[in-house]
């Protein structure tokens, strides 16, 4: 479904476009089916993502071509460290998101209800043009989850797969069938946002529910190609017990595998969670034990300096394959198709030749991504 077409692009207004999942509710009401949250709405009110509205008697997506912001990143900083390793990727995002977690870490584009002054306009073919022009071969929605955009997001999607580039959803998994399948078949990776292990985390501190999530990643490594990575930020006396990690872990385990890179990032205070104090270093030592004790072979600490915590290592021999300090690629014996060169152990990933050299370097684009 291509939908760029169907509404002309005005520069400094949002632009509305159609969507097709939804149902009628009676004669005043329409039922969002996206995700989850299946919001109720009548003529002119908004879901609690804010970018989804009912507007004469259906949904549409009131954002369409218009970004909160477009930079070259690392493609290490999604977190994706088996994924195109040291290469940049153009990454960007747009105002809303489906949850309401208490404690997120962009909440001023997420939450934003001024997403006209706050957002550049940018078509799906001029994002991928700004890709191909910056040597980036992969575009990153991220930022805000990539679901509320759908319609956006695919247009992108294939904008970039015309030229070449690959695409990237950062995202919290918190979507419906139908729209996910339709929208992953467009994705070549994705990190998926596993925020915690009980449905009391979801409830209270996201809006959410932790089945849907889990289902997402089920489906993603069960049924999709998509290569898959997943990210918990540990927040003291939340998530991070003993008990939990472990039993998340061997869940990870048992239905995604051994091979799926896991993320632990420190937390920081930040938007309605500023009561709690950050992640102490030895919390993400403790979380990796458990979970390397647990089976999963590829597990990395994030937003701290910890050069062991992201490292990558041979399963075969124990050699270091790839060595990291931040973004920065730092040691490379990989072969070009993704095998250790002391032993010929394969390295579970998407490679392509030698490393990428882009490093920690950040280059925002909102002043020329039109150009």
């Amino acid at each position: 479904m291509n939908l760029s077409h169907k509404t002309p692009h005005q520069p400094g207004h949002p632009a509305s476009v159609a969507t097709r999942y939804f149902r009628r509710d009676g004669e005043e009401h329409v039922v969002c089916e996206l995700c989850p949250r299946f919001c109720r709405l009548r003529e002119g009110q908004r879901g609690l993502c804010f970018v989804r509205a009912c507007q004469d008697g259906k949904i549409v997506l009131t954002s369409y071509g218009h970004s909160t912001g477009f930079c070259v990143d690392p493609i290490e900083k999604k977190p994706l460290y088996h994924f195109l390793p040291g290469t940049p990727v153009l990454s960007f995002g747009t105002a809303g998101c489906n949850l309401a977690c208490k404690f997120c870490q962009n909440w001023e584009s997420t939450r934003s209800r001024e997403v006209e002054s706050m957002s550049a306009a940018a078509s799906p073919s001029e994002i991928a043009e700004a890709a191909q022009r910056h040597g980036c071969p992969s575009v990153a929605m991220t930022y805000n989850d990539p679901v509320v955009f759908h319609e956006y997001a695919i247009d992108v999607a294939d904008a970039c797969h015309e030229r070449g580039i690959k695409t990237v959803a950062v995202t919290a998994g918190y979507v419906c069938p139908a729209p996910r399948a339709e929208f992953y078949r467009r994705i070549d990776a994705a990190n998926v946002d596993l925020k915690a292990f009980t449905d009391r985390f979801y409830r209270e501190l996201c809006a959410g529910d932790l089945a849907s999530v889990l289902d997402t990643l089920v489906f993603l490594r069960a049924q999709t190609k998509v290569w898959l990575e997943v990210t918990t930020l540990l927040i003291p006396g939340e998530n991070d017990s003993d008990d939990e990690l472990d039993q998340m872990t061997r869940w990870m385990h048992a239905n995604l595998g051994p091979d799926v890179p896991l993320h632990f990032s420190a937390f920081h205070a930040d938007f309605r969670m500023r009561d709690k104090p950050p992640t102490p270093p030895e919390t993400l030592t403790r979380a990796c034990s458990i979970a390397l004790g647990n089976g999963l072979r590829y597990v990395y600490t994030g937003n701290v300096r910890d050069e062991t915590g992201g490292n990558t290592n041979c399963v075969g021999c124990g050699a270091r394959l790839i060595g990291r300090d931040f973004y920065e690629i730092t040691a490379w014996n990989l072969t070009d198709d993704g095998h250790c060169i002391a032993c010929g152990a394969a390295c579970p990933g998407v490679f392509s030749g030698a490393p990428g050299r882009w490093g920690n370097r950040r280059l925002p684009l909102d002043d020329e991504i039109t150009r």
